[in-house]
């Protein structure tokens, strides 16, 4: 496996690492959507942002507005740069919206179905150079990549939640993608301030390797009977200095998302260890997705949030 972590000191032009990315679309305006959009629009990168639901357009707006906002109280960026950062951003519910980009990246559910019926409507309307991505957290780029019309320009781009704080972005090659959509990528991932990790294409990456194997791990504790969620969660945070504990943790990534990863470890390694546990699914089955939904193994509807179990 190989792994780049290095920051770069001088950006330098686009055009010298890859193909030139000036415009930039991102489909799906949920929260990995519009965190995308806002910092590709930062940068100065033209970005034409769709979804199926314009109310979901209107939404993912009005929360890049207020996380923008929030910025400029932190004095991290200026209004100026806000106000333009926003005029930059085109939203639409037509793939043919996408015609000029010269790079789109996937934000749907983490669903590899629905990816498929997103890349099979958006190919045709692509100009022959686009490059896609997804930023899919856990399915193959080799498998999503043959689907589409264009596996050679066809990568994983896996930014981290909620991305305009999050430094990370793991890209990750499928066995056809070339060298000059990689490049272009990784230059794409430092012109927005983010350090890269370059994975192989196994299933989960690294992080999610990592991570969601834990959080699975814990939701067995609480299972088993060897902890409450507010044991589970103090113990790490204070145990193992983890800024939040592995169910709010669980509950902020959404329980679906966790299962997901979880099947796709389970169906892709065959290996045990992998086995989502049968509380997190029950879960899942219940609608308690964690934040999203109100309830997880938190419940949101009261301040501060209550334990469920």
């Amino acid at each position: 496996m190989s792994v780049t972590l290095s920051p770069r000191a001088d950006h330098g032009d686009i055009t010298a690492h890859g193909p030139a990315i000036q415009k930039v679309g991102v489909i799906g305006a949920g929260q990995m959507g519009n965190g995308i959009a806002h910092v590709c629009a930062l940068a100065g990168i033209p970005v034409v942002l769709g979804d199926i639901k314009t109310e979901a357009l209107q939404k993912a707006m009005d929360v890049m507005g207020r996380n923008m906002e929030r910025q400029v109280r932190r004095t991290l960026i200026t209004v100026e740069d806000k106000e333009d950062a926003l005029a930059r951003i085109t939203t639409t519910t037509d793939y043919a919206a996408f015609g000029d980009c010269d790079f789109v990246v996937e934000a749907a559910t983490e669903k590899e179905e629905v990816k498929r019926q997103v890349f099979k409507a958006l190919t045709p309307h692509l100009k022959p150079s686009c490059m896609l991505a997804s930023n899919t957290s856990s399915i193959s780029i080799t498998r999503l990549g043959a689907s589409t019309d264009r596996a050679e320009k066809f990568i994983g781009m896996h930014f981290m939640n909620p991305v305009p704080v999050m430094k990370l972005v793991e890209i990750i090659r499928g066995i056809a993608t070339d060298e000059p959509t990689f490049q272009a990528v990784d230059a794409l991932a430092h012109k927005l301030n983010k350090i890269t990790a370059v994975s192989e294409d196994f299933p989960a990456f690294i992080v999610n390797r990592i991570l969601v194997p834990m959080i699975n791990e814990s939701v067995y504790a609480l299972y088993e009977g060897v902890g409450s969620v507010a044991a589970i969660d103090t113990s790490m945070r204070l145990g193992a200095n983890h800024p939040m504990g592995p169910l709010e943790l669980a509950d902020f990534i959404g329980l679906d998302t966790c299962l997901s990863i979880m099947q796709v470890l389970y169906d892709g390694l065959s290996d045990s260890k992998y086995r989502p546990c049968p509380l997190l699914i029950k879960y899942v089955e219940a609608g308690w997705l964690g934040r999203k939904s109100g309830k997880g193994f938190y419940d949101y509807s009261q301040d501060p949030p209550r334990p469920t179990r």
